[in-house]
């Protein structure tokens, strides 16, 4: 079994991260103050932390197959099926994608499906999935 990681964001406004995390993606809230915000972020700690310059940041991109990958973005894998309903909610709440949802190195030992999006503050989400989970880390 993975260990969950913890990872601390900036946000600019607590109430869009909870409409986001929360509603959007479906993320239980945990503890909560006037400055930041927990989320069960499909079994790891993912905490929104009030910036109000959040989002300020020019984004940099990186070239990966034929596409430009926001840097630094962070997500998870998600089993087959899940990933696509997460895909067609997103698309059925007109998500703005960075990277609309398909499939990458097709044929190729790393072949996923992914796609990429902002939330409210400027932060990069990806989110994949392999229909073999074994090769997450294959070469």
């Amino acid at each position: 079994m993975l260990q969950p990681f913890h990872l601390a964001i900036p946000v600019h406004d607590l109430g869009l991260a909870r409409a986001f995390y929360g509603g959007l993606l479906g993320c239980a809230e945990g503890r909560s103050s006037d400055a930041w915000v927990d989320f069960d972020f499909f079994g790891h700690q993912l905490v929104a932390h009030l910036d109000p310059a959040a989002g300020g940041r020019p984004a940099h991109h990186n070239p990966v197959d034929g596409h430009d990958v926001p840097v630094p973005h962070f997500g998870v894998v998600l089993e087959w099926q899940a990933w696509h309903s997460l895909a067609d909610r997103l698309g059925q709440a007109g998500t703005r994608f960075v990277i609309e949802p398909g499939i990458r190195f097709r044929g190729l030992v790393g072949e996923q499906a992914t796609m990429f999006f902002h939330d409210p503050s400027g932060n990069a989400l990806e989110f994949k999935a392999f229909r073999d989970p074994s090769r997450l880390f294959a070469k």
